[in-house]
């Protein structure tokens, strides 16, 4: 009888108590609008930014309604006007186009490389040919390219640099954490990320400019003054007349969630980690899967493994994915022609018109496949998870 797996893929940890008490205490007082507050008392999302920009290293955090949203209003604070292109990367989910579209930008795709990253050589190639201000850079699944080589390609180009790091909330680059080499970073806090509040987002900077144009782009009316990790009053003079409000703010409900989670955040980190090697030693033993290669410089945080299986057509790798699903073992694939799930091919977002040439891109990502790793899952696990995949895969051979 074939051994099989009984642990789902999508169960998430409970919220600490901590978390559990604070929110319903917020539902019973009925102050769940982050700008809906008693004398002397501070909201609990300008309590999140103040604690989440500690976090960081940053004078400046804005809580949002979704990652999605923070890219949005990132490129509208850093200066976007319609029109203008934006360079991102080819590999990413569909909230990073969906961002640039739905700020006016016009997305300019990137090739990824062997190791899921930004190419970035094409991405120069791309600076020079298309002459785009922006690069969104998605640090897809957890991937880290060559920070300090984007870093000097930006400022060589005088392109401004605005980092998605849903996937990198705690991951650092030569010591340094993820989000602090551009001019605005993002975060989500959707149930599958770092943190988790069902939905929601963080945008962190330096630049007081930058971050006073956030607040007004994300609803506060004339209340930026009661936010925890903003500029002074006086940053607001005239911003606060010149920008619009696009009504995305995080509430009081959400940000309890997340600050009961966030001591937790650096020792979930390691955890998420020690998944990620166990699945990694696992699947190295078996014939006919490539690993990316993880630079020494980078400090990852893994809540999901990739890896490719370059001798199987599309057929067998969809055998494959039917094959482990039978078993418990959930498996997406990220060069399928057609969206499914989360999941979905460059190619595929018709809205931003024909799409590009991208050979590399769709070569990698023909044999790419993603696993989940959440934290409801133990090492030993990784074991039988590989035996499953492996034993899947020696019947297509």
């Amino acid at each position: 009888m074939k051994a099989h797996f009984d642990k789902p893929f999508t169960q998430q940890e409970a919220i600490p108590e901590a978390g559990i008490e604070r929110a319903v205490e917020i539902m019973r007082s009925g102050r769940l609008h982050r700008y809906n507050v008693i004398e002397g008392e501070t909201s609990e999302a300008a309590l999140l930014e103040s604690e989440y920009a500690v976090y960081q290293g940053v004078p400046y955090c804005l809580a949002c309604a979704s990652g999605g949203y923070a890219l949005h209003v990132a490129l509208k604070a850093t200066g976007l006007k319609a029109g203008d292109k934006v360079l991102t990367n080819a590999f990413t989910l569909a909230p990073v186009p969906g961002a640039i579209h739905n700020a006016g930008g016009v997305p300019v795709l990137v090739e990824v490389d062997e190791n899921f990253c930004a190419d970035l050589e094409h991405l120069e190639t791309q600076m020079q040919a298309s002459g785009a201000r922006f690069f969104m850079m998605s640090h897809m699944r957890g991937h880290l390219a060559d920070m300090d080589k984007v870093v000097a390609l930006c400022e060589q180009y005088g392109v401004t640099l605005i980092e998605d790091c849903a996937h990198t909330m705690g991951a650092r680059w030569k010591g340094k954490l993820s989000g602090n080499f551009g001019a605005v970073a993002c975060f989500s806090t959707q149930t599958y990320k770092h943190l988790n509040s069902g939905e929601g987002g963080l945008l962190t900077t330096a630049d007081p400019d930058t971050m006073a144009r956030a607040v007004m782009h994300s609803g506060s009316y004339m209340l930026y003054e009661r936010h925890g990790a903003a500029p002074d009053a006086e940053t607001y003079n005239d911003i606060r007349l010149d920008t619009p409000n696009y009504s995305g703010r995080m509430d009081n409900l959400r940000a309890a969630i997340l600050r009961a989670q966030l001591p937790n955040l650096d020792e979930n980190c390691k955890r998420w980690n020690k998944l990620y090697k166990a699945a990694e030693v696992g699947l190295a033993k078996i014939s006919g899967i490539a690993l990316p290669v993880r630079p020494a410089a980078e400090s990852y945080v893994a809540s999901s493994i990739q890896f490719r299986t370059p001798s199987l057509g599309e057929q067998q790798i969809q055998s494959l994915i039917v094959g482990c699903a039978a078993r418990g073992v959930e498996l997406k694939w990220f060069g399928n022609a057609d969206p499914t799930g989360f999941t979905s091919r460059y190619d595929s977002w018709r809205y931003l018109g024909d799409a590009p040439e991208l050979p590399q891109t769709l070569k990698i990502l023909a044999s790419t496949l993603d696993m989940r790793l959440p934290l409801t899952f133990e090492a030993q696990d990784m074991a039988l998870i590989a035996e499953i995949i492996g034993e899947e895969l020696a019947q297509l051979s």
